[in-house]
């Protein structure tokens, strides 16, 4: 059996919705079988007030996060790199395993409009976890 924890580096411009979004549904459906990050490639003051809203309707509180900067070495350090929208802003290496998950930014929106943004965040998380951990069951929402 491989002692090896895959890991997870979720990437947005501010870090202060979508990634925060991913890494948190990561976070409650994987525990500690998934080593998750998030970063911006310029991030904001702090979280979305909106997302942390949305966040709490599904029971997962995200109001103590706050938006970090991408650093290559953050990158290095990640098996899967899923971009949200960073465009060139994110560092690319070879070998490394990228997504690019087009999804709307929640940024200056309501949280009736971060609420299908979530959802969509939510499924495509469940599909990650599969693949992350074969076999595996989702353990949290």
């Amino acid at each position: 059996m491989s002692t090896a924890t895959p890991s997870a580096l979720f990437v947005c411009v501010h870090n202060a919705g979508r990634s925060q979004m991913a890494a948190a549904f990561l976070t409650n459906l994987a525990g500690d079988r998934v080593e998750v990050r998030s970063a911006g490639s310029a991030p904001a003051g702090s979280v979305n007030p909106a997302v942390v809203e949305a966040m709490n309707e599904v029971g997962i509180d995200i109001s103590a996060e706050t938006p970090k900067v991408l650093t290559v070495e953050a990158v290095q350090a990640s098996d899967v790199v899923i971009t949200m929208g960073c465009g060139d802003a994110c560092p690319y290496f070879p070998g490394k395993r990228y997504l690019d998950w087009k999804l709307e930014d929640p940024a200056g929106r309501g949280v009736e409009a971060v609420r299908p943004i979530r959802d969509e965040i939510q499924r495509r998380i469940r599909a990650l976890v599969a693949e992350l951990l074969p076999g595996g069951e989702a353990s949290g929402a």
